[in-house]
């Protein structure tokens, strides 16, 4: 069985949703082939380096024009026409590597490869099963496609969003963002924290994305003006030049801190952690819920970040907080209060899907084990709505 993966690097959660299914693919099919392809930089580096250049630049230096014209994009057809003809323009260039590759389905884990494959869907040029993983708790004009065989989302609340807005329900199924099957393993506390060099102590993990952007310093400088004993880690990513700020603004600290950059072992620092404070990016969040962790939100992106936000402030699973906010003030309305904090810990396991990535898995699976039957025809039926995976009965 051979499984092709579409990304793109905008975020590094795409790419991470796809690694997740990669690698629980291999789990269960030892025989198992797949590659992740991040579509734009293989059609052209150029385009690549223009589109996320652009999208890094505007996030970071004005994400309110970004927020902007992301609801410029939700509203209006004109944008999403604009998209899928710069995309269908683009498609082309997959079709000889699809071919010589041949597999049996395609996953995209961003719209942007998803209307590539649409618009080859539709012409007949692709009849291959094609899946497509939204990564965000929030649904989004450029996800409404033709010819893209199932759809999976991260709860029934978006599910039912995208029937509102005219998708075919029976193709929608809520099985959640895959994460990596490492958060899906739950390791003694005490025994970590002395592998990692901490202590079991009051531990709030800090993270800003793969890029380590926000109010990053803001949130860390409150952390250590607060009167609490707590112990910080702080996770910089990619983000080289904050992670050497952040180590000068703890030279002064009498706090336990441990400050990293980009790590592998995120799943074990939220082990040995009672809240993450983070930017809710759909896959961190997803790790962070099935890690049952109480969420504190920080510098969501305008955009899909700040519905992603409003999801789960709502449910109860995180709290906003901001970087010159008093923490102290924060520690006593939710960390004193053990209702409220026990609340965002039951909510937060309510809202997790531990067992996204084997649903996902099993539809690969069976779409796999029908395309022989119906390479012929120009399009992968809908799934019927009894199907249930295995790994959720």
């Amino acid at each position: 069985m051979k499984v092709l993966f579409l990304s793109a690097s905008i975020g590094g959660g795409h790419t991470k949703a796809a690694e997740a299914l990669m690698e629980i693919m291999k789990i269960r099919q030892p025989d198992f082939a797949g590659q992740v392809i991040d579509t734009l930089k293989h059609i052209s580096p150029m385009i690549d380096k223009l589109v996320v250049g652009t999208y890094l630049k505007t996030v970071k230096n004005t994400p309110r024009i970004y927020g902007k014209f992301y609801k410029l994009s939700e509203t209006g057809e004109n944008i999403k026409d604009i998209s899928k003809t710069i995309n269908k323009l683009m498609a082309v260039k997959l079709v000889d590597f699809i071919n010589e590759y041949d597999p049996s389905v395609i996953v995209c884990t961003h719209p942007f490869p998803l209307q590539m494959l649409s618009s080859l869907k539709q012409k007949g040029v692709v009849t291959i099963p094609v899946i497509g993983i939204v990564t965000d708790f929030s649904n989004h004009l450029f996800w409404k496609l033709d010819g893209v065989d199932a759809f999976i989302v991260a709860h029934e609340y978006i599910k039912n969003d995208m029937i509102k807005a005219g998708m075919p329900g029976d193709k929608i199924h809520s099985f959640g963002i895959p994460v990596s099957q490492t958060f899906l393993q739950k390791n003694d506390r005490l025994q970590l924290t002395q592998e990692l060099g901490l202590k079991n102590k009051l531990t709030m993990l800090v993270m800003g994305g793969s890029l380590g952007f926000g109010e990053f310093k803001d949130v860390f400088d409150s952390l250590l003006k607060c009167d609490r004993d707590i112990q910080i880690i702080a996770v910089a990513g990619h983000n080289k030049k904050l992670e050497k700020e952040l180590k000068v603004m703890a030279d002064s600290s009498l706090k336990d801190i441990k400050i990293l950059g980009y790590t592998n072992r995120i799943s074990d620092f939220m082990d040995v952690s009672d809240f993450i404070i983070t930017k809710p990016g759909g896959v961190t969040i997803s790790e962070a819920l099935v890690k049952k962790l109480p969420i504190l939100i920080m510098s969501p992106i305008p955009g899909q970040e700040e519905r992603n936000a409003r999801f789960l402030t709502i449910a109860g699973a995180a709290v906003h907080i901001f970087g010159n906010e008093d923490l102290d003030s924060f520690f006593c309305q939710v960390l004193d209060n053990p209702l409220r904090l026990k609340h965002m810990r039951e909510m937060a396991e309510y809202l997790a899907k531990p067992h996204a990535s084997d649903a996902i898995a099993d539809l690969i699976e069976y779409m796999s084990g029908q395309r022989n039957i119906l390479l012929a025809k120009s399009g992968f039926p809908s799934l019927p709505l009894s199907f249930k995976p295995s790994s959720l009965t």
